[in-house]
């Protein structure tokens, strides 16, 4: 099965950089989140592709009708309210974070949310303690887990390649892992964000028909938006993995979703036997 995931943000949400940081200085940065979601949606409809939209709060709060739009037709997540990594909040933050943007997802969209996203894949190995604050919260989905190093996180230590049950604390998320290939025994990430944009279609094309069986994608819609702006204090490390290869991403997104059937995870927490799946107890 091959999932596909969209966090919707908007173009300017660039975690752990100062002039992104917070929402005192998105106000200051011209509006794109109608233009790249409609360019969401005509991809999605042109490719008659499902997806489930992991949403921050902060755009339901400023733009409830994008998050209206998305639910009439596809299922919706949290991405938390304020888009801040995991490890530099404390528990109680979190747990507000995650909390405040769920009540409001629901209340602006009448769908309930399951299903839940960390920015910048930021649950470590020291973050575990997020699953017993999300299973509270009623999340049943999580979609955090990176299985390699990731410059806001990741947990290289994963051991599931595909989706996998989490045991911590005497609760239980079913995950659904980012995908990635092994090469020489590294663990490359290539289907979603900045990893997509970065390499050539013939080896997306490779490796997804190498993927055993399980892909899980996520993208977001400034990585197909080739006009935006550009962020004037990033490093040239950061310029690169921001804006390398947006001016052809539409064109292998659309290619992508033609040549393979993707869904959304609500079909795919279906057609997956639970009981037969990898558990993995966490401390």
């Amino acid at each position: 099965m091959n999932i596909l995931t969209i966090d919707v943000e908007e173009w300017f949400h660039l975690l752990d950089n100062d002039s992104t940081r917070s929402e005192t200085q998105w106000r200051n940065y011209e509006v794109r989140i109608y233009q790249n979601m409609e360019r969401i949606f005509r991809i999605l409809e042109d490719t008659n592709t499902k997806a489930t939209f992991f949403i921050i709060g902060w755009v339901a709060k400023n733009y409830p009708d994008v998050v209206r739009e998305i639910a009439a037709k596809y299922q919706i997540g949290s991405h938390t309210m304020n888009h801040q990594l995991v490890w530099q909040q404390s528990v109680a933050e979190f747990k507000e974070d995650v909390s405040s943007s769920i009540k409001l997802l629901e209340d602006i969209s009448g769908q309930k949310v399951e299903a839940f996203r960390a920015p910048g894949f930021s649950i470590r190995e020291s973050e575990v303690w997020a699953f017993e604050i999300l299973h509270e919260l009623g999340i049943t989905i999580d979609c955090s887990i990176f299985p390699a190093h990731h410059a806001h996180g990741g947990m290289a230590t994963y051991s599931a390649k595909g989706p996998s049950i989490i045991c911590k604390g005497g609760i239980e998320i079913k995950e659904f892992p980012i995908t990635y290939k092994t090469i020489y025994g590294k663990h490359i990430i290539f289907s979603g964000g900045g990893y997509f944009r970065f390499f050539p279609y013939g080896l997306i094309k490779k490796w997804t028909n190498e993927s055993d069986g399980y892909l899980l994608s996520y993208i977001h819609p400034r990585d197909l938006d080739y006009c935006q702006p550009k962020i004037p204090d990033l490093s040239l490390l950061r310029r690169f993995k921001s804006y390398y290869g947006l001016q052809n991403a539409e064109k292998k997104m659309r290619k992508w979703l033609t040549d393979f059937r993707f869904i959304d995870l609500m079909t795919a927490e279906e057609m997956i036997e639970w009981n037969k799946v990898e558990k993995l107890l966490i401390d």
